[in-house]
Protein backbone atom coordinates (compact mmCIF):
# COMPACT_ATOMS: atom_id res chain seq x y z
CA UNK A 1 0.00 0.00 0.00
CA UNK A 2 2.84 2.40 0.76
CA UNK A 3 4.31 1.81 -2.70
CA UNK A 4 1.02 2.68 -4.43
CA UNK A 5 0.64 5.78 -2.28
CA UNK A 6 4.17 6.89 -3.13
CA UNK A 7 3.59 6.29 -6.84
CA UNK A 8 0.37 8.30 -6.87
CA UNK A 9 2.17 11.17 -5.16
CA UNK A 10 4.49 11.21 -8.20
CA UNK A 11 1.74 12.60 -10.48
CA UNK A 12 2.83 16.21 -11.12
CA UNK A 13 -0.25 18.38 -10.66
CA UNK A 14 1.41 21.35 -12.37
CA UNK A 15 1.48 19.50 -15.70
CA UNK A 16 -2.31 19.08 -15.93
CA UNK A 17 -3.96 20.87 -18.82
CA UNK A 18 -7.42 22.36 -18.45
CA UNK A 19 -8.36 21.51 -22.04
CA UNK A 20 -7.57 17.86 -22.78
CA UNK A 21 -7.56 15.87 -19.54
CA UNK A 22 -8.25 12.15 -19.45
CA UNK A 23 -11.80 11.71 -18.15
CA UNK A 24 -13.79 8.78 -16.79
CA UNK A 25 -15.32 6.97 -19.75
CA UNK A 26 -12.57 7.94 -22.21
CA UNK A 27 -11.41 5.04 -24.38
CA UNK A 28 -8.01 4.43 -25.95
CA UNK A 29 -7.79 1.91 -28.82
CA UNK A 30 -5.15 0.28 -30.97
CA UNK A 31 -5.29 -2.50 -33.54
CA UNK A 32 -2.65 -5.19 -33.92
CA UNK A 33 -1.92 -8.32 -35.93
CA UNK A 34 0.53 -10.74 -34.28
CA UNK A 35 2.86 -12.48 -36.75
CA UNK A 36 4.55 -15.86 -36.54
CA UNK A 37 7.81 -14.00 -35.91
CA UNK A 38 6.22 -12.22 -32.92
CA UNK A 39 5.47 -15.66 -31.45
CA UNK A 40 9.01 -16.90 -32.05
CA UNK A 41 10.46 -13.75 -30.47
CA UNK A 42 8.10 -14.05 -27.48
CA UNK A 43 9.07 -17.71 -27.05
CA UNK A 44 12.75 -16.78 -26.92
CA UNK A 45 12.26 -14.07 -24.31
CA UNK A 46 9.70 -15.91 -22.14
CA UNK A 47 11.09 -19.45 -22.57
CA UNK A 48 7.52 -20.50 -23.43
CA UNK A 49 7.99 -23.19 -26.10
CA UNK A 50 4.41 -24.48 -26.02
CA UNK A 51 3.87 -26.12 -29.44
CA UNK A 52 0.36 -24.63 -29.61
CA UNK A 53 2.13 -21.30 -30.26
CA UNK A 54 4.81 -22.54 -32.66
CA UNK A 55 3.68 -25.67 -34.54
CA UNK A 56 0.65 -25.32 -36.87
CA UNK A 57 0.13 -29.08 -37.17
CA UNK A 58 0.23 -29.53 -33.39
CA UNK A 59 -2.34 -26.74 -33.01
CA UNK A 60 -4.63 -28.33 -35.64
CA UNK A 61 -4.29 -31.75 -33.98
CA UNK A 62 -5.38 -30.09 -30.72
CA UNK A 63 -8.54 -28.77 -32.42
CA UNK A 64 -7.50 -25.23 -33.32
CA UNK A 65 -7.49 -23.81 -36.85
CA UNK A 66 -3.96 -22.37 -36.57
CA UNK A 67 -1.25 -21.56 -34.02
CA UNK A 68 -2.40 -19.52 -31.04
CA UNK A 69 -0.96 -16.23 -29.83
CA UNK A 70 0.12 -16.70 -26.18
CA UNK A 71 -2.41 -15.04 -23.86
CA UNK A 72 0.30 -13.13 -22.04
CA UNK A 73 1.54 -11.71 -25.34
CA UNK A 74 -1.99 -10.49 -26.09
CA UNK A 75 -2.19 -9.04 -22.55
CA UNK A 76 1.03 -7.08 -23.17
CA UNK A 77 -1.00 -4.99 -25.61
CA UNK A 78 -2.63 -3.01 -22.75
CA UNK A 79 0.47 -1.48 -21.15
CA UNK A 80 1.52 -0.53 -24.69
CA UNK A 81 -1.77 1.30 -25.31
CA UNK A 82 -1.46 3.22 -22.03
CA UNK A 83 2.23 4.06 -22.52
CA UNK A 84 1.61 5.23 -26.09
CA UNK A 85 -0.85 7.83 -24.82
CA UNK A 86 0.90 8.52 -21.49
CA UNK A 87 4.69 8.12 -21.87
CA UNK A 88 6.26 7.32 -18.52
CA UNK A 89 3.14 5.62 -17.12
CA UNK A 90 3.79 2.98 -14.47
CA UNK A 91 1.71 -0.16 -14.96
CA UNK A 92 0.91 -1.21 -11.37
CA UNK A 93 -1.51 -4.17 -11.61
CA UNK A 94 -3.63 -6.18 -14.00
CA UNK A 95 -6.27 -8.92 -13.91
CA UNK A 96 -6.83 -11.15 -16.92
CA UNK A 97 -9.77 -13.15 -18.21
CA UNK A 98 -8.93 -15.16 -21.32
CA UNK A 99 -12.22 -15.55 -23.24
CA UNK A 100 -11.32 -16.85 -26.72
CA UNK A 101 -8.19 -17.86 -28.59
CA UNK A 102 -6.30 -15.35 -30.69
CA UNK A 103 -4.78 -16.76 -33.86
CA UNK A 104 -1.61 -15.64 -35.57
CA UNK A 105 -2.35 -13.12 -38.38
CA UNK A 106 -5.77 -12.30 -36.83
CA UNK A 107 -6.48 -8.60 -36.42
CA UNK A 108 -7.43 -7.68 -32.86
CA UNK A 109 -8.33 -4.37 -31.30
CA UNK A 110 -7.31 -3.48 -27.77
CA UNK A 111 -9.49 -0.98 -25.93
CA UNK A 112 -8.72 0.63 -22.58
CA UNK A 113 -11.47 2.58 -20.81
CA UNK A 114 -10.72 4.94 -17.91
CA UNK A 115 -13.11 4.00 -15.10
CA UNK A 116 -11.52 5.67 -12.07
CA UNK A 117 -9.18 8.57 -12.65
CA UNK A 118 -8.12 9.10 -9.02
CA UNK A 119 -6.89 5.52 -8.78
CA UNK A 120 -6.10 5.39 -12.51
CA UNK A 121 -8.08 2.16 -12.73
CA UNK A 122 -8.96 1.07 -16.24
CA UNK A 123 -11.18 -1.63 -17.71
CA UNK A 124 -9.91 -3.15 -20.88
CA UNK A 125 -10.85 -5.66 -23.50
CA UNK A 126 -9.40 -7.05 -26.64
CA UNK A 127 -11.65 -8.28 -29.44
CA UNK A 128 -11.10 -9.79 -32.86
CA UNK A 129 -12.32 -8.39 -36.17
CA UNK A 130 -15.67 -10.20 -35.76
CA UNK A 131 -16.30 -8.47 -32.43
CA UNK A 132 -15.66 -11.50 -30.21
CA UNK A 133 -14.04 -10.52 -26.89
CA UNK A 134 -10.83 -12.52 -26.55
CA UNK A 135 -9.48 -11.02 -23.32
CA UNK A 136 -10.73 -8.60 -20.68
CA UNK A 137 -9.95 -7.40 -17.20
CA UNK A 138 -8.87 -4.39 -15.17
CA UNK A 139 -5.57 -2.63 -14.71
CA UNK A 140 -4.18 0.15 -12.58
CA UNK A 141 -1.67 2.58 -14.02
CA UNK A 142 0.05 5.57 -12.50
CA UNK A 143 0.14 8.35 -15.07
CA UNK A 144 2.80 11.07 -15.01
CA UNK A 145 0.13 13.45 -16.35
CA UNK A 146 -3.58 13.26 -17.18
CA UNK A 147 -2.93 14.94 -20.55
CA UNK A 148 -2.69 12.31 -23.28
CA UNK A 149 0.19 12.55 -25.73
CA UNK A 150 -0.71 12.69 -29.40
CA UNK A 151 0.19 9.20 -30.74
Amino acid sequence: MAIKRALFNYVPVSRYSSTSLLKTGDKLKQTRIFSSQDLVDYSKVSFDANPLHLDPQYARDAGFSDILVPGMLVASFFPRIIATHFPGAVYASQTLNFRSPVYVKEEITGEVEATNIRGSKNKYMCYNNTGVVVLDGEAMAVLPTLCPAQP
